[in-house]
């Protein structure tokens, strides 16, 4: 499960995106979707790669437990203050540093596992895929974001970039350049359900992410336009075709409840 890059070291820019009109959409969009899965009561949730806590401080916020695992200090650092700020749910929030090969967690068991922004960094999804399912619960749900190899292309094509599009698109590339300058590798909804099942998951349908803004790098929308935006992308994320072209793929996958009889 080796790694493409030192995620701390691009830590910055990393918070600097998130807190962008097209960061905010990635997130908007994946939490309404985690929300909509997750029970109304209070659940335990593992947020591994939590990055600046974005993720962790809103299902906090929804009354859900939270353990934030990330493996760069200094993201975790970053976490930390942002929950600080945060008293009232601060009680709600346990922070760790470790990264997937490194979960400490034992016979303890969660009931959604998510793991965001993290497998493009990755040189294969098997490992990782394998590691979360096996910390999801009985009736658990497992929340995997990453990069659609299906959608590579689009968003460079979008731009005006046609040479680069069509050396990606004509070769089939698995790897393009991601919005913090770093290659970054794409997965496929389909592959990405299929290891899910291997691990005894019941994959959900899936959501694709961004679908007409991801090219938008300067795009500073008013509260007006970006709640427009952000119901046209919610009704385009589960409808084909227009999922398929979404920059980011958000798979979901069920472990059920009980055990089928063989």
């Amino acid at each position: 499960m080796g790694a493409l890059t030192d995620f701390a070291a691009v830590g910055a820019a990393y918070s600097a995106h998130s807190l962008s009109a097209r960061g905010r959409l990635r997130h908007d969009l994946v939490a309404r979707r985690l929300l909509a899965e997750l029970p109304t009561g209070s659940a335990r949730v593992l947020d591994v790669g939590c990055g600046n806590g974005e993720m962790t401080l809103r299902l906090a916020a929804a009354g859900h437990h939270v353990t934030a695992a990330d493996p760069s200090a200094e993201m975790l650092g970053t976490s930390a203050r942002r929950v600080g700020a945060r008293p009232d749910l601060a009680p709600r929030i346990r922070l760790l540093e470790a990264g997937l090969d490194s979960l400490p967690f034992g016979g303890e068991r969660f009931d959604a596992v998510c793991c965001h922004g993290v497998l493009m960094y990755l040189d294969d999804p098997a490992d990782a895929i394998g590691r979360l399912a096996g910390l999801v619960a009985r009736g658990g749900v497992l929340s995997i974001l990453t990069k659609n190899r299906a959608a590579i292309g689009f968003r460079e094509a979008l731009r005006g970039e046609y040479g680069v599009a069509r050396g990606l698109i004509e070769h089939g590339a698995a790897t393009s350049m991601g919005n913090l300058g770093l290659q970054t590798r794409g997965d496929a909804a389909g592959t990405l359900d299929g290891l899910a099942a291997e691990h005894g998951l019941v994959p959900l349908p899936w959501q694709g992410v961004r679908i007409f803004h991801d090219h938008r790098v300067d795009w500073a929308p008013g509260a007006g336009e970006y709640a427009q935006a952000l119901q046209t992308e919610w009704a385009a994320s589960t409808r084909d075709p227009y999922r398929q072209l979404g920059r980011l793929v958000h798979t979901l996958a069920r472990r059920e409840t009980e055990r089928r009889s063989p």
